[in-house]
């Protein structure tokens, strides 16, 4: 007996070839960039004291935040189909992300900055 219930997926699909190039060719972009972005974040990390004074070195380590933050944001609008929802609906999922870094941040320097005063102060 053979059972009707059971749905074959693939004879449901209504999308052309043509669709599927322009997928295809997104996801190809998106992963060139990201290819670009890391071998920028790699070259800046490896050659960074040959190129620039010591004094740039806050200046990269912000490059470096900035950059990250590209690539999280393509993987997570691109290969996590993000980019496809609805704008309230993005906002509500990446709205606590965001206030969860930024409180992140806020913890990171407050307690770097009491850190520097103890070794300063004290030692």
């Amino acid at each position: 007996m053979e059972r009707d219930d059971i749905i074959e997926y693939s004879l449901d699909a209504h999308h052309s070839e043509e669709h599927g190039r322009k997928v295809r060719r997104k996801i190809w972009m998106v992963t060139l960039l990201l290819a670009v972005v890391t071998t920028v974040e790699v070259t800046l990390g490896a050659y960074w004291k040959e190129w620039f004074s010591l004094d740039a070195w806050q200046t990269i380590k912000w490059m470096y935040v900035v950059l990250t933050l590209v690539k999280a944001g393509f993987i997570v609008h691109t290969f996590m189909h993000l980019g496809d929802e609805r704008s309230n609906i993005r906002a509500i999922i990446l709205l606590p992300y965001a206030l969860f870094i930024l409180y992140l941040m806020f913890i990171a320097i407050w307690e770097s900055q009491y850190v520097h005063y103890i070794w300063k102060n004290f030692l």
